[in-house]
Order: C-alpha cells, then sequence, then structure tokens
C-alpha cells in the first residue's frame, strides 16, 4: 500500500476568489503562479455531472474575455440534455460563473521536475448554453435563488408588518440570500480486501467506530484532506469517524491492512451556488487525497447492504442582508421563548413539507438512493419534521426528513437540517426544487396574514383536523423514533407512502400539476428542462438495471452453492435457499425467472412493471443472502 503523504505546498494558488475575476486580475494571477498549466470549464448537465477539459493555459491567455463568455464548445453527445442537446443540434456552449470561486485542481503525481511543484488545473465553474439558453444544473439554480430575493422583497414590501417585527423596513433590504452546507459522509477501504457484512453490522450494532480515534493512513489522509479543504478557502468545521466501519488490522511492518471506515467531514455554509460548488469539488479533492494513500473513498448512499449508509445533509436558511450592514435571519422568530419560528419560516417549512413530492425526485433518483432509505439505519424513509420536543429541548430526531436547529445564543444560525440528500445527490437541482415550494409556503404564510401561533397549530396537527395549507389527512410532526413507534402501515398512513424505486418517483414528479406549476414559477425549470431530466434519470436507472444490477444478482445466486452433508435442518434451510434460486434466476416450462421477466418489461419499456418487480426481486435477494448466512453459520466444515 502506498502510505506515503503527498506533499501540500501553502505557497500554490488554489482558488480564484469572485472578486479578482477581471481580464487583467486574472492573467497576471496566474502569470505569478506558472504552476498552474491548464483551464478547464466545468459545467454541471442535468444528471449532475461536471465537464472536464485541458486547455493550455497560453491559449487561455491570449483570449481571457473569449473563454469567459462562451468562446468554449462541446456537442450534445458529452453531457447529459437529453431532448435539449440533439444529435441535429447539439452545439453547447460554456459561459463561465464570475460570481462563484474558482478552484485550482493539482496532479500531485505530475510534479515539474525544475520546481518540485504539481500541475494545477483551474477549473472555471461554468453555464451550459444550447441556442442562447441556460440549460444546465448550474442555471436552474441561479435562477431559483434570483427568484426567491425578488419574490421575497416584493411580498415584504406589500406585506411590510412582517419586516417592521424584525426591525427593518422594506426600503431598507439591499437583498435576501440564500445560504446552505453540507455534511459530507463517505466510506474508505483497503482494496481488494473484502470485509463481510455480518462483521461490519455487528461492528456497527456495537457502535465500535462512531467518533473514535482514526490511526495509521486514514488519520493521515483524512488531516491532509480537511487541511486542503482549508488551503481552498472551504473552512471545514470537523473530520470525523461515523457509525459504519470495523477494526483494521495490524501488519508485521505496523502498518493498517483491511481498512474499512466511515468517515465525515464538514464545512461551513456559502451561498446557495457556491455551496454547491463546494460539495462538488471537495468531493474531488477529499477522493484525491485518499487515493494517493492507497485508499479507496465511496461516496454511494449504500455501498454495502445491511449496514449504514452514506448521507449529504443540507443545512438552509434565508438571510435578508441589509444595506446598512446588518443581517437578519427571516427564519428565526423574534422571541426564542415564544416561538420556533418566523411567519416566513413556517411558510417555508410547509411549503417544503406539502410539496416534498416534487422535491423528493431531485434528491432521491437512483437504485443506490433508494437502496439507503430504509427503515432502522437513520435514514429518513417519510416526510415528518422535527421541531425539538419543546421550545428549550432542540430537535434530536434522526429518524425525520428534516429537522430544526436553532438556538437563542446564535439567532443567524437557525436553519432547517434536510436528511434525506446523498453524496451524489444533485446538490443544484435539489437546492433550486426545495426554494421553489419554499417560496411557496412563504407566500401563503405572508398573503394569508397568519402569525406564527397559527401557522404552528396548524403544521402540528393530528390526521384529519382542518387545514388552510397542508393535507388534512397527513401528520407532519413527530418528536419520537418513527420507525419504533409506528408500523410500516402507520407510517403510510400518517405521512404517505413514499416511492419506493426511480420510476415510480419519477411518475409522481411527472402526474404533480401543482408541484411542476411551482416549479417552473418565473422560469426557474421549466416543461422542457424536467421532462429532459425525467428521461435521463430514466434511462440510467433503466441501463443500470438491466446491464449492472440483474447481472450481479445472478453472480450472486450462482455464488450461493449447497455444502452441507446430511442433514435435516440443513436439508430444511437449502430447500428454502433452492426455491428463491429458482424464482429468481431459473427458467422452466410453467414459468420465467424473476431476472427474465425484468428483462423483458424493460425491452417492452413496460417500466411500471419492471419497476415493481425490481422491488420484488430486491426483496427475495435480501431474503436469500440472510438464509444463506444462515444457512452457513450452522456448518462445521
Amino acid at each position: 500500500m502506498h502510505t506515503e503523504p503527498i506533499t501540500i505546498h501553502h505557497n500554490l494558488l488554489y482558488t480564484i476568489e469572485k472578486d479578482n475575476h477581471q481580464p487583467d486580475m486574472i492573467r497576471q494571477i496566474l502569470l505569478d503562479h506558472p504552476e498552474v498549466r491548464f483551464v478547464s470549464m466545468a459545467g454541471i448537465d442535468l444528471a449532475g455531472n461536471d465537464t472536464d477539459e485541458k486547455i493550455p493555459i497560453r491559449l487561455f491567455l491570449e483570449n481571457i474575455e473569449g473563454y469567459l463568455h462562451g468562446s468554449v464548445q462541446t456537442d450534445g453527445s458529452s453531457v447529459v440534455l437529453p431532448g435539449i442537446a440533439t444529435l441535429n443540434d447539439g452545439k453547447v456552449d460554456f459561459i463561465a460563473d464570475l460570481d462563484v470561486n474558482w478552484f485550482v485542481d493539482y496532479n500531485y503525481e505530475n510534479l515539474n521536475s525544475l520546481t518540485g511543484l504539481p500541475c494545477g488545473t483551474l477549473r472555471i465553474p461554468a453555464f451550459l448554453s444550447h441556442n442562447g439558453e441556460l440549460v444546465c444544473s448550474r442555471s436552474v439554480l441561479r435562477r431559483a435563488c434570483e427568484n426567491f430575493d425578488q419574490q421575497l422583497k416584493k411580498l415584504l414590501a406589500a406585506y411590510p408588518g412582517c419586516g417592521q417585527v424584525f426591525g427593518f423596513t422594506p426600503d431598507e433590504i439591499e437583498s435576501v440570500s440564500l445560504t446552505a452546507a453540507t455534511e459530507l459522509e463517505f466510506w474508505v477501504r483497503t482494496p481488494d480486501h473484502i470485509i463481510t457484512r455480518e462483521q461490519l453490522s455487528v461492528s456497527q450494532g456495537l457502535k465500535e467506530q462512531y467518533w473514535k480515534r482514526t490511526k495509521g493512513v486514514v488519520r493521515t489522509a483524512l488531516e491532509q484532506a480537511i487541511e486542503l479543504l482549508e488551503l481552498y478557502g472551504l473552512e471545514p468545521e470537523m473530520g470525523h469517524k461515523e457509525v459504519g466501519g470495523v477494526k483494521a488490522h495490524l501488519t508485521g511492518t505496523g502498518d493498517l491492512d483491511h481498512i474499512m471506515e466511515q468517515l465525515e467531514i464538514d464545512w461551513k455554509y456559502a451561498s446557495a451556488v457556491q455551496a454547491a460548488d463546494n460539495e462538488l469539488f471537495a468531493r474531488i479533492f477529499i477522493k484525491e487525497v485518499f487515493r494517493l494513500h492507497g485508499l479507496e473513498a465511496s461516496f454511494m448512499a449504500k455501498p454495502i447492504d445491511g449496514v449504514a449508509g452514506s448521507g449529504e445533509h443540507i443545512h438552509v436558511n434565508a438571510v435578508a442582508k441589509l444595506k446598512s450592514g446588518r443581517k437578519v435571519n427571516i427564519f428565526a422568530p423574534i422571541r426564542f421563548d415564544e416561538d420556533y419560528l418566523s411567519p416566513v419560516g413556517w411558510g417555508a417549512l410547509m411549503g417544503f413539507m406539502k410539496h416534498y413530492t416534487v422535491i423528493s425526485p431531485f434528491i432521491s433518483v437512483s437504485n443506490d438512493a433508494f437502496n439507503r432509505l430504509k427503515p432502522g439505519f437513520e435514514a429518513p424513509t417519510h416526510p415528518v419534521a422535527s421541531l425539538g420536543v419543546d421550545l428549550q429541548t432542540p430537535s434530536r430526531n434522526r429518524t425525520v426528513l428534516v429537522g430544526l436547529i436553532r438556538s437563542e445564543e446564535s439567532p443567524l444560525s437557525t436553519r432547517f437540517e434536510i436528511r434525506s440528500p446523498n453524496p451524489h445527490t444533485n446538490a443544484y437541482l435539489a437546492l433550486a426544487a426545495l426554494y421553489q415550494c419554499m417560496l411557496n409556503g412563504i407566500t401563503h404564510a405572508l398573503t394569508s396574514g397568519r402569525d406564527s401561533k397559527d401557522l404552528e397549530k396548524e403544521f402540528c396537527k393530528q390526521a384529519g383536523e382542518p387545514a388552510v395549507y397542508l393535507r388534512e389527512d397527513r401528520v407532519y410532526r413527530s418528536e419520537d423514533d418513527v420507525f419504533i413507534k409506528y408500523s410500516d402501515e402507520q407510517r403510510d398512513e400518517l405521512y404517505g407512502k413514499p416511492p419506493a424505486s426511480v420510476y415510480q418517483t419519477l411518475r409522481l414528479l411527472l402526474h404533480e400539476d401543482e408541484g411542476l406549476s411551482i416549479l417552473c414559477g418565473n422560469d426557474v425549470f421549466s416543461d422542457r428542462i424536467i421532462t429532459s431530466y425525467s428521461k435521463a434519470m430514466l434511462n440510467v436507472w433503466e441501463m443500470e438495471l438491466h446491464d449492472r444490477l440483474l447481472q450481479d444478482n445472478l453472480t450472486k445466486v450462482q455464488s450461493y452453492q449447497a455444502v452441507h452433508t446430511v442433514s435435516d435442518y440443513d436439508e430444511g434451510l437449502w430447500n428454502e435457499i433452492e426455491t428463491l434460486r429458482r424464482r429468481l434466476a431459473k427458467d422452466n416450462y410453467d414459468q420465467v425467472c424473476l431476472f427474465n421477466e425484468i428483462r423483458q418489461a424493460l425491452e417492452t419499456k413496460n417500466l411500471r412493471q419492471a419497476a415493481r418487480l425490481q422491488i420484488e426481486m430486491d426483496d427475495l435477494m435480501r431474503k436469500l443472502e440472510l438464509l444463506y448466512d444462515q444457512y452457513l453459520r450452522n456448518q462445521l466444515n
């Protein structure tokens, strides 16, 4: 294993901040840092993929103005924009985003022979433009932020009493900014070393890893990752072990091997678009640091079935910046001993919860994401929120979708923690969708003239009680462990049955007329973008199911072989296993196996049937794996 620490140079250029994006300043900065050898435009397509190419720095310096305003082009086959960038109309332009920080990505394995410095690529976040229309994830979030600012200022001007409660008048507002922060969880492991699911599950149950001291190469890589994020200006706040993992093996040389650990790194909040950029680039930098230490970092939501998955909790709030420079968190109540939230805060929370059906498809839209959202693993399965047991006791409920974080000592930090995202959630589109829905709830709260107590009463209602804005048949708040207190059926009845597959969540999105109109309000999203996004995600789901999941499951089923000698108990277990194996993978004259049923449904484009069969397959595979584990444990040889 490669355990030599990378050399982090504090004198390298790590960022070009947004205040320094004038062509002359950019040119001088790059001339002062010859270690930066390339430039790359980082556009974010609708699938959340970031583009990367190598433009020699010489060419960039010769035509900075052109590169900043759309002289870099690609074709539609290079980015995921189905139905927008087509084969006969596929030219896509990059337009640099001048309002966020730019990062330099260093190749620590390509050192200059004279200076010893790594080769750097300046990655410039960029919009994707097709025929003059901005069609990328970044542009959707930018429009959502601008719309939120404009609409909220109009509302506060039309209903000035709300602003006066906070101590300002509408004409004092310079802007309303949306801020966000993420908590990134991930697994690291030694490649090619297999740790059993049972070992991981037992360790998790005993909490042998959570918040424990990191050691050896994992400690070195974690410390260097945190140090690197500090140099990039992300202001990391904490790095620690998470709940998953097992104790590594000590080799004869004093190194650690058979590593399998779950970690988390958090960093400071930023404006919404900058926060999404920070998340994207942090993943790249973290993964690279661990790779250089011989460790694989996985940002999958559920890399191992049966043990803890990885989340990317997103924190959001809204702050009014006044012309005087004063900042006011408009979600926070005036008196923390009397209210949980201001009317604006209640409206935001109610809008999010009521319309989560059209937010969820931008958060959980992969097989991997749905594998994580299972009861019992501190991942939310239903749209329910926690406010805190009472006004004095903050929320600590880890089984809910949204938690309210508030502190009278720090009113500006009042925010919502959204627990369903995972490290591969497209943060740009997810934030844009939730801001649009929050704005809808805020509009109701302010135009209706309702105060905090009235909004709180509706939010905390029981099923069947009257409601003005929310659904009467739903419950929206719980301070209990929803996995312990309620059965699956009770959770579905109280909070609504959540989608269980990619197909189901996208179908709900496309058939939610009210929600779609909210997303498309003031042209933030568009029918074209939502259709393109849905098509892209469905294509990925179909291909992964047909070409990867079915083959992986077949390999697992074929690997389960009988190993027992004569034993009635073992024979009974094996008969159950064999019945499942044949249902899953063996055709006969009377029945087509489940794997082939799924293939046929996909090939005939019967996607509803394929989705239903996939859920059945997942249930049977889980049952099969548990039975085979039980069977093997009963063998003496």
